[in-house]
């Protein structure tokens, strides 16, 4: 078992480079299935979870090199004869459930167990189910198993009734090869929408709206493989900013899309951090006395839940009474007993969380319940007084790569453990 000894109090200050966007490339590897051709991705992070959908591919019979020395990753999926993926593969993974709507563009039958993933609350499929039997399938969910088949897919006006990134993604995925037309009405706007589009696009799909509520799809009937470089990651990126201003530093943030970052650095800026944007970077300058505000996440471009976390620490110097509210996930305020347990002021309140600050931590042995909850204990351990002990580090390195190295090369004192 893995686990990080933090020894909090530095100031970080340098440079750090910003990763592919990891709710992208989950998205892009399978969508490579609808291409039956090679192509090759670039700007890719090297977490666990990419890892493990790069084993999933493999196991569905895909040619995949990852070439590790350029964060690339080649991939010929004409080797692949159907789309069945097991529980012990699904499992391991949330975003497998995107091997349904690549499926069925492809073969026109998926046959995909039911996805894993972090515990963070209900994320039911109903819109995926209803994105696809409104394109012409079959949904059957038998034994933990997602089994989708049609004979034709047919395009379709669509309208989300929930705003689902996971949704929008999937019935855009079957919808590239459908017959005829297909509207997405309310879908999701996130980057990472945008960039599967992109990719889709790329590979010669029709895809027209993307980052607006309404997505247009022209079916075609095949597409063909690319190159194509992945979107930096506005998570990753938003966890530096959060993580430089706990710790009163004064860091560029390099590799982003600012645009992407706007509602976190205005977060920031009214808690009185200095923010200084430029092109393709974002220097991040803290300061002591923070004031306290309120935030609720909400769908882009508002405040994103995987930031709710991190920046739940923060709050914990800002002078008065901040209030969190999730909008998103029910079960996203668990990391809040391990900060209680640093000495954290935060009671929660059904769907909102109540940072009374300042309020200085203290060092202890902490889990990390979840991927960003992760990412929460090791800002934790970075303001803490004292060595802190960050276990079930798994979660963090399933969506953060290198951070150990990153915050070392920032002047943090962190180490991983093997146990």
């Amino acid at each position: 078992m893995d686990k990080f000894i933090i020894k909090g109090g530095n100031r970080l200050t340098g440079e750090v480079n910003i990763s592919g966007f990891k709710n992208a490339i989950l998205a892009i590897i399978p969508a490579t299935l609808l291409a039956k051709d090679k192509c090759r991705i670039e700007n890719v992070p090297l977490i666990s979870d990419v890892y493990i959908l790069v084993d999933m591919m493999k196991e569905l019979g895909a040619e995949v090199y990852l070439d590790e020395a350029n964060n690339a990753i080649d991939i010929d999926t004409s080797t692949i004869e159907d789309c069945v993926a097991s529980y012990d593969m699904a499992k391991r993974l949330r975003a497998s459930y995107y091997l349904v709507g690549a499926g069925l563009g492809r073969f026109k039958e998926a046959h995909v167990a039911y996805p894993g993933g972090c515990d963070i609350g209900s994320r039911p499929i109903d819109q995926h189910i209803k994105g696809f039997e409104a394109l012409g399938s079959t949904v059957k969910i038998e034994h933990g198993v997602i089994n989708c088949e049609v004979d034709k897919l047919i395009g379709n006006d669509i309208y989300m009734d929930v705003i689902s990134v996971g949704a929008t993604i999937n019935v855009m995925l079957a919808a590239v090869m459908a017959e005829g037309k297909t509207i997405i009405e309310n879908a999701a706007k996130e980057p990472h929408v945008v960039d599967t589009a992109n990719f889709l696009n790329a590979m010669g799909a029709e895809v027209r709206g993307a980052g607006t509520d309404v997505i247009k799809i022209r079916g075609v009937k095949e597409l063909h493989g690319c190159t194509y470089s992945v979107i930096p990651d506005q998570i990753e990126a938003g966890t530096y900013i959060v993580a430089a201003a706990a710790t009163e530093g004064d860091v560029l943030i390099k590799n982003i899309i600012p645009k992407h970052l706007e509602s976190i650095t205005a977060k920031l800026k009214e808690l009185g951090v200095e923010i200084i944007e430029n092109d393709d970077s974002i220097r991040v300058i803290g300061k002591p006395n923070l004031k306290s505000i309120n935030i609720k996440t909400l769908p882009y471009p508002g405040f994103p839940t995987d930031l709710q976390q991190p920046i739940s620490v923060l709050l914990t110097k800002a002078e008065g009474t901040s209030i969190v509210t999730e909008s998103i996930f029910e079960g996203r305020f668990k990391y809040v007993d391990e900060l209680k347990r640093m000495g954290a002021n935060i009671k929660v309140d059904g769907r909102s969380a109540i940072i009374r600050g300042a309020t200085p931590l203290s060092s202890t042995k902490i889990t990390a319940t979840d991927l960003r909850a992760g990412a929460a204990c090791v800002i934790a351990g970075l303001i803490a007084d004292g060595d802190t002990e960050v276990y079930d580090i798994n979660h963090v390195e399933r969506g953060y790569e290198r951070i150990e190295d990153k915050l070392r090369g920032l002047g943090a004192n962190i180490k991983k453990v093997t146990e």
